[in-house]
This record gives structure tokens, C-alpha cells and sequence, in this order.
């Protein structure tokens, strides 16, 4: 019920944080290129351009993860895999930049890093139930039956089936 909202939320504020990102460090890029300074001895096009590349990449990255919450939102089924991994990445971004961001810029932006992080793990932990087929996690694929067209059950060999009684003859007796 509460799946594919999230998905679609996470989804869109991932695009706008990526297009935001990949923005601002472009504008850095740009400052950087327009004072002509350098920072202890660097050269300011090598500053500009590394800005502006690592905003693209980061920027690209977050995209990615927004994909990876956009196709779970169209499919309606837990991401699998390096979507999975992105995610779970994305997470722990964001609770790192939830962090820096407390001390450097303020308390609103450790709240919207905070948010998007449980957003983003709600929405995994939404689908963490649920397999890739759809059933839950705990079904026995192939309709019960193992790889080999057995019956799927945990019991040992020996064990009576559900409902029977156990069919072993009583043990023998010991001489000392």
C-alpha cells in the first residue's frame, strides 16, 4: 500500500538532488574559473574542471540511484542486485552527508539528508519481504518442490510427514 508512493517519492527527490548537485558543483566550477586564485598552489583550471567533472559524477550517480527507485515504483517489486547495492550506497551517503552537513551548513540540511536516508530505507525495508517473483520470502519456490522435483521441507530423512505419526521400530535392547 505504502510501497510504490515512497518508491515514486524517493525516485523524484534523488532526480532533484542529482540535477541540484551536479548544478551547484558546476557553479562552483564556474566561481573557481572566474576568480583566477589558487588554493595552495593549485591551478584554478585544474579546480574548476575537477569541480565541475566530480558534480557530473556525483550527480550521475545519484540519477542512477533515482532510476534504480523509479523502476522499482513502474515494476512494484524489491530491487535486486546493484540496484540493491546503489540504494543501500545511497543510504549511507546520505546519512554521511546528513552528518557533515550538521556542522558545515546547518540543521535544515541534516534534516532533508535524515529524511531521504529513512525514505530510502523504507523503501527498502518495504520490499524486504517480498522476493523477486513477488511471493514472500519465506514460500518455497516451484510450488513447494526442491530443485529436483522433491517435496520441499526442512525435516530430516527420517522424519514423519505433517500429520503422520512416526512409522521406527523401538530401540534395541542393550546388554552391559
Amino acid at each position: 500500500m505504502v510501497r510504490r508512493p515512497v518508491a515514486w517519492v524517493v525516485a523524484v527527490v534523488l532526480f532533484v538532488e542529482a540535477f541540484g548537485i551536479a548544478a551547484l558543483n558546476w557553479f562552483l566550477g564556474v566561481v573557481v574559473d572566474r576568480q583566477d586564485m589558487s588554493l595552495a598552489g593549485l591551478d584554478p583550471d585544474v579546480m574548476s574542471v575537477s569541480s565541475k567533472i566530480g558534480g557530473l559524477v556525483f550527480g550521475g550517480y545519484f540519477a542512477l540511484c533515482g532510476l534504480v527507485a523509479l523502476l522499482v515504483a513502474l515494476r512494484d517489486r524489491a530491487p535486486a542486485g546493484l540496484g540493491r547495492i546503489l540504494l543501500i550506497s545511497a543510504a549511507v551517503v546520505h546519512g554521511l552527508l546528513g552528518a557533515f552537513a550538521w556542522g558545515l551548513v546547518g540543521w535544515t540540511a541534516f534534516v532533508f539528508m535524515i529524511v531521504l536516508l529513512g525514505l530510502i530505507v523504507l523503501l527498502l525495508m518495504t520490499y524486504d519481504g517480498q522476493s523477486a517473483l513477488g511471493r514472500p520470502a519465506d514460500a518455497a519456490p516451484d510450488g513447494g518442490k526442491d530443485g529436483d522435483g522433491s517435496p520441499a521441507d526442512d525435516s530430516p530423512a527420517g522424519s514423519p510427514p505433517a500429520g503422520g505419526s512416526p512409522v521406527t521400530p523401538p530401540p534395541a535392547p542393550t546388554t552391559p
